[in-house]
């Protein structure tokens, strides 16, 4: 007994089309030479497929497919003849027929020229069609066998890794197959469903993804190849109402902390914690806010810790593990009044021990946000928390408007490079809409606001700038015109250093809060610089 890993689609095809056995196509090998029908000849032996539809008078069309002699002035000859085993009075019979109008008559004066001719034509044709018939009969089919006591995730492990044709067969498809295979039910429309009822989930990454990872959390897998693997299929079907509402109130979760998209996620690792934790959680009501505070505070815990910088699925399932624990976690902190918030410490990416809050000289030297440096991007949800109104427009940052913004140097990066300084920073940047970062050149950071945003009155861009973490008043004082190389380094880098440090520490300031659960106010942030 063998199973079929991969291919049995494939085979199926080819074995059917060699034996033209599909009811409306028709496949044909192309001789060019024998071409006496089409203007332009062919120049290279290629297999066509004729399409055929029935006429309403109940004949099959187009009509020549039926008659050899017609197919052999195309050029063509059926595919089935190449079809490995004894055809050759099979063969013989279509020749037959396909070369029948150039049999000589017998009173014709030329007949017995024209029987050779005939003849030859025939032979000729014979061998064309036998040539093909050896290269198909001993083509060469490669295949892997595996023992029959193969473990299932290894057997599977083998097959992704051999699959490597120009789209290769994803973990995905293995499971879609699954699926099928099981239960009888496709997982691509429930895919579908899905990202009609909770578009904001797709926003996040791939929502195969999501759907595998959240999938294996909710069975107590590690999300990752094997965990998904070993998932029962009819256990994911199961949960599906589970993930949909799971995966929708994540988002929801996200969109509120201002994370609107996978380009500005810091970590992907959490999306499928939360997501999975959220079975535990009611939809409304006292447990459900105690709950969303917890859950805050891992997403935020995560984002500015090095918890999750390797190891990423293994640790997001250990501390999902933790989450969900009945004795420490969502379900003790949700169902017991006197639950201390200080047992969390016992789930890992809570252990300030071992996964400390990031502090304010790493928050100095984290790089540009754009790349995919977790850091960085924590620090620029901090800064688009508490709405990062646009510095022209005033508009805050939304899904829809943050599509539209860019990065943004706040010390332009023409100036530092000329004092031979990092411009690309994390606390340098701040995301703004593209009318506002055009044309910056080498103007002083608040000289170039000052031309783009046309503010009348200066309490108007600090207010804007407030929301985005950066102190205005550290931008008026870095002005540098008329200064030579050396003064222009030295104040610079005096300017920079002390607004960077400045910014960290507003920065760091409201993120202790957040990774605690809390939802600090800006203006409490903005208290704390006196």
């Amino acid at each position: 007994m063998e199973h079929l890993l991969d291919g049995q689609q494939r085979l199926t095809a080819l074995w059917r089309s060699m034996h033209n056995n599909y009811e409306s196509d028709v496949y044909f090998v192309y001789l060019p030479q024998y071409d006496e029908y089409y203007d332009e000849p062919g120049e290279d032996i290629e297999v066509y497929c004729i399409g055929r539809w029935t006429a309403k008078n109940g004949s099959r069309r187009p009509v020549w497919v039926d008659h050899p002699e017609k197919c052999l002035q195309r050029g063509f000859f059926p595919i089935n003849l190449l079809c490995p085993g004894d055809k050759s009075s099979e063969v013989d019979a279509w020749i037959s027929e396909a070369t029948k109008g150039f049999e000589p008559n017998k009173n014709d004066p030329d007949a017995y020229d024209r029987l050779l001719a005939h003849t030859q034509k025939k032979d000729k044709l014979k061998d064309e069609i036998t040539q093909l018939r050896v290269r198909v009969t001993h083509f060469n089919l490669p295949y892997l066998a595996l023992p029959a006591s193969t473990p299932k995730d290894v057997a599977l492990q083998v097959f992704i890794n051999m699959n490597t044709n120009s789209k290769p067969l994803s973990l995905y498809d293995i499971i879609v197959a699954e699926v099928e295979n099981v239960a009888g039910k496709s997982l691509h429309d429930l895919e579908d469903h899905l990202i009609n009822k909770c578009p904001k989930a797709t926003r996040f990454g791939d929502v195969r993804n999501l759907i595998l990872a959240t999938s294996a959390l909710l069975q107590e897998k590690i999300p990752n190849n094997r965990g998904m693997l070993e998932m029962d299929k009819r256990v994911l079907l199961g949960n599906w109402d589970k993930l949909e509402v799971g995966l929708e109130r994540m988002a929801n979760l996200l969109e509120a902390q201002g994370i609107f998209d996978a380009a500005r996620l810091p970590t992907n690792a959490v999306l499928a914690v939360i997501a999975a934790a959220y079975e535990l959680v009611p939809e409304d009501g006292d447990f459900a806010a105690k709950a969303d505070g917890l859950l805050r505070a891992y997403l935020w815990s995560s984002f500015l810790t090095d918890r999750y910088e390797n190891s990423a699925a293994t640790r997001a399932y250990a501390d999902f593990k933790g989450i969900k624990d009945k004795h420490r976690g969502l379900k003790d902190f949700l169902g017991n009044e006197d639950f201390d918030k200080k047992d969390l410490e016992e789930i890992p990416v809570f252990n300030r021990d071992k996964h400390e809050l990031t502090n304010v000289d790493s928050l100095i030297t984290a790089g540009w946000p754009k790349k995919m440096d977790i850091t960085a991007r924590g620090i620029l949800a901090v800064s688009n928390y508490f709405g990062a109104r646009d510095f022209a427009d005033n508009k805050p940052i939304s899904y829809d408007s943050i599509q539209a913004r860019e990065y943004h140097h706040i010390f332009p990066e023409a100036l530092m490079s000329e004092a031979e300084l990092d411009g690309h920073l994390a606390l340098n940047c701040a995301l703004i809409t593209w009318k506002t970062n055009r044309v910056i050149g080498r103007k002083d950071p608040l000289d170039y606001l000052r031309e783009r945003v046309q503010w009348a009155d200066e309490s108007i861009v600090s207010d804007r700038l407030r929301t985005h973490l950066i102190p205005y008043d550290l931008l008026s004082g870095a002005q540098y015109q008329g200064l030579n190389s050396d003064s222009l380094k030295t104040k610079l880098k005096a300017d920079f250093n002390k607004f960077a440090r400045v910014r960290a520490e507003l920065v760091y300031e409201t993120m202790t809060k957040l990774a605690s659960g809390e939802q600090p106010s800006l203006d409490a942030v903005w208290s704390t610089r006196l």
